[in-house]
């Protein structure tokens, strides 16, 4: 039963979203009320945050977004669903994309064609939207349109979907196959919190991805092809500026088929003690909004596609990048 129900929940989601693609700023709150719960909780990156209610969302997410990005199309790279504690979820990532004609949330418009990368979490209650976690690359909105608010990063334009396999996972999966990826994850997570604030090779993390792993992070930070990449562009750079990080505190974390979700709200606490993307260490006690996807080839993970709320996380360090693109 629950396995059908996720099912549906699945299809509910992906039936809002496809009428989303092809309506306007006059008419989303007609399909809204069709999904969307009355009391839903959304939860999205800095500065929407926390939006309670139906109309908070649709008044101030979806009619501005609508109204800066006219014919806005949602095209998901990874779509799956499946339950964490006592919800049922819908986890997808991809991009949205729309001509950028009008200003939107403090970012000018640029009249150009705009990619926004976007992870999104549903949970659903009879077959409505009752809770939503929603992040955004708004720094990489700023960047097409022309305002660098960090230093350039490596491979910041590249978001690719899946290698050779279907990552919108329409129908149900193999159980078998959505545990392994599920426990190879989970596993991977346990050794994060082995590090020692000193020696990374500790968290044994060769031991759950290929040396060919590519990993998408969120523009300023960037993206890398291999595990040298990796260790060199984000690894290093994240565990001198926060080398007491601890994790905990997710909001959902699911797998189905090949692919894993996971996100929490924060789900990383630290102390800033090293330069971050050009920011001195403030020492300051920070938190961290994070979502990830991951594929699963075999024994080992090969793609990671993650979004940090840089603007929010900023925000703790003393910095408004809105107020820096201004």
């Amino acid at each position: 039963m629950t396995t059908e129900l996720n099912q549906s929940n699945k299809q509910r989601v992906w039936d809002l979203w496809q009428q989303l693609n092809s309506t306007n700023e006059a008419d989303v709150a007609d399909i809204a009320r069709k999904y969307v719960d009355q009391a839903i909780e959304l939860t999205a990156a800095h500065p929407i945050n926390q939006q309670h209610g139906r109309d908070a969302v649709v008044a101030n997410l979806w009619q501005p977004f609508l109204r800066a990005f006219p014919g806005l199309h949602r095209e998901c790279y990874v779509f799956i669903c499946g339950q964490f504690a006592d919800k049922n979820w819908v986890a997808a990532t991809g991009v949205f994309s729309g001509t950028f004609v009008r200003d939107w949330l403090g970012i000018p418009a640029s009249g150009k064609m705009t990619k926004i990368r976007f992870g999104e979490f549903c949970a659903l209650r009879e077959g409505k939207i009752v809770e939503n976690y929603l992040l955004l690359d708004l720094v990489d909105v700023m960047r097409q349109a022309g305002y660098a608010v960090f230093p350039p990063a490596p491979n910041e334009e590249y978001w690719p979907r899946p290698f050779d396999v279907e990552g919108v996972l329409l129908s149900s999966q193999a159980e078998a196959e959505s545990k392994k990826s599920l426990h190879l994850v989970e596993a991977m997570i346990g050794g994060l919190g082995r590090y020692d604030g000193a020696d990374a090779s500790k968290m044994k993390q060769t031991d759950f991805w290929s040396p060919q792993m590519h990993w998408y992070g969120p523009c300023g930070i960037g993206s890398s092809r291999h595990r040298a990449e990796y260790e060199r562009n984000h690894q290093t750079p994240f565990l001198t500026a926060f080398p007491d990080r601890k994790g905990g505190n997710h909001k959902a974390r699911i797998a189905e088929g090949h692919f894993v979700a996971s996100t929490g709200w924060p789900s990383v606490r630290a102390t800033h003690q090293g330069e971050y993307l050009g920011c001195p260490a403030t020492g300051k006690p920070i938190s961290m909004r994070v979502a990830d996807w991951w594929r699963r080839e075999g024994d080992v993970l090969v793609q990671n596609w993650v979004f940090i709320d840089l603007p929010d996380l900023f925000m703790q360090f003393g910095v408004d990048l809105f107020a820096r693109l201004r």
